[in-house]
């Protein structure tokens, strides 16, 4: 039971606000000092417990040195930085303009237009952040100018900006892809049909409501002055280069042409290849992108190696074969298995990050996931489509954070939480569909 109680002191903590890599760290030290002592029973010397407490960590070096010479997780830091030179370059600003162009004209054409840019960015960046600050600063104010509802131009941005969570190439789908063991590239070929899915029924969901209730989301009036002809140019000067890139860095994967790491290297040269096109490439630019890529890519490696010190931890005490114990054993073994592990990861996503979710959680659920015999590449999907929730799911979502973050006065919390309640459903019904339909999506 110590592993157990280990891992809610560890949740607990995260929910007080401990640094997540500290908390996985600190929690496992002392818990292994706990089995040490556990262990020695009446025996325990500080010797023999100082003895016991090495052994149980001897192995660390070694998986420290395994994480850092991990090819899979190359590709992490080049996305990165490949998603921050894209987003300096303005790349939203010209996708939402050029969107705006072409559908604006319809009842809920801007929310539309929002969801279809969040698409784009989501295959061309997948920075979840950046893509929702950028539509929050351009997008709302356009929707709350002509008088969209508060409720559903916050909740279209913070849906559309999370969509690089399972559109490939999505940071999620790499990590899910090393805890797996599985082809980063399947993984992203298994995404696309859940993720278009995903995407229509948010299209679909908004041109509904527009058509029931037309105050909900007007059209919007556009330039006169300016012909037909003008605006599908500049609407396809502004949409084919990032359509280009997607192809250079997708179509290299699923050819077989290059793997993940070296389709990412090919991304970070196409997004400094046109951000230099549209005149934005500069040494401070990609000074400040390298910078911020650094910071984003020690804070994932100093979770991961927490996550494996904790993990060791947790597999001394025997609490992984609890787990097993209690979960193989279950009524209705593989709908039961299926039903509370999303729970369970839905509501953790709640108050902790995908990452945390990935290196603690899903590695307890495979071992049982691999006797009762589930296609590891359809659990991966279910569980990378649920981890996306958490970034809308109050009252931590990440989503939620970013754009109060750049909102004006007028749109309150509440509002923001209440407008991605029908989203979050969109999502737990597709979610649904890949559980009960998975030859729909080629599993």
């Amino acid at each position: 039971m110590i592993g157990v109680i280990m891992f809610f002191a560890a949740l607990v903590m995260l929910a007080v606000g401990y640094p997540v890599a500290f908390t996985f760290g600190s929690v496992s030290m002392l818990f292994g000092l706990i089995a040490a002592l556990v262990e020695l029973h009446g025996d325990a010397t500080i010797v023999l417990v100082a003895e016991e407490f090495f052994q149980m960590f001897s192995m660390m070096p070694f998986r420290i040195y395994a994480i850092m010479n991990n090819t899979i997780l190359m590709a992490v830091p080049l996305f990165i930085f490949m998603g921050i030179i894209l987003q300096k370059s303005n790349l939203a600003e010209r996708l939402l303009e050029a969107m705006g162009i072409m559908f604006g004209r319809i009842r809920g054409g801007v929310a539309v237009s929002t969801v279809l840019v969040g698409t784009l960015l989501a295959a061309s960046t997948g920075v979840v952040g950046a893509s929702v600050v950028a539509m929050g600063v351009i997008s709302l104010p356009v929707m709350l100018k002509y008088g969209y509802s508060k409720r559903l131009a916050t909740g279209t941005i913070c849906a559309s900006g999370t969509l690089g969570q399972i559109i490939p190439p999505s940071i999620v789908l790499i990590i899910l892809g090393d805890v797996f063991q599985q082809p980063v590239g399947d993984l992203f070929r298994a995404a696309i049909a859940p993720g278009l899915v995903l995407v229509a029924g948010y299209v679909i969901y908004i041109l509904i409501l527009s058509f029931i209730d037309r105050k909900v989301a007007p059209a919007v009036p556009f330039d006169e002055t300016i012909t037909r002809s003008q605006n599908i140019g500049r609407a396809l000067l502004a949409i084919i280069p990032p359509m280009v890139l997607i192809v250079m860095v997708l179509g290299s994967i699923f050819a077989g042409i290059a793997t993940p790491t070296e389709s990412a290297a090919v991304g970070c040269v196409g997004s400094m290849s046109l951000a230099a096109l549209y005149r934005k490439l500069s040494w401070s630019i990609v000074d400040a992108a390298a910078l911020e890529t650094v910071k984003i890519t020690a804070m994932v490696f100093a979770i991961l190696i927490g996550a494996t010190a904790f993990s060791m931890v947790f597999v001394y005490c025997g609490a992984d074969y609890l787990v097993e114990d209690v979960l193989t054993n279950l009524p209705g073994q593989k709908w039961t298995f299926i039903l509370l592990s999303m729970l369970a990861i839905m509501v953790l996503g709640f108050f902790i990050d995908f990452i945390e979710i990935s290196y603690i959680v899903v590695p307890i659920l495979l071992p049982i996931a691999d006797i009762i015999g589930l296609d590891p590449l359809w659990f991966a999907i279910l569980i990378a489509m649920n981890l996306q929730t958490s970034f809308l799911t109050p009252p931590f979502g990440f989503s939620l954070f970013y754009l109060k973050g750049v909102c004006p006065p007028e749109v309150r919390t509440i509002d923001i939480y209440r407008g991605v309640i029908p989203f979050i459903t969109i999502q737990v019904l597709v979610l649904a569909s890949i559980v009960f339909f998975p030859g729909v999506y080629g599993f």
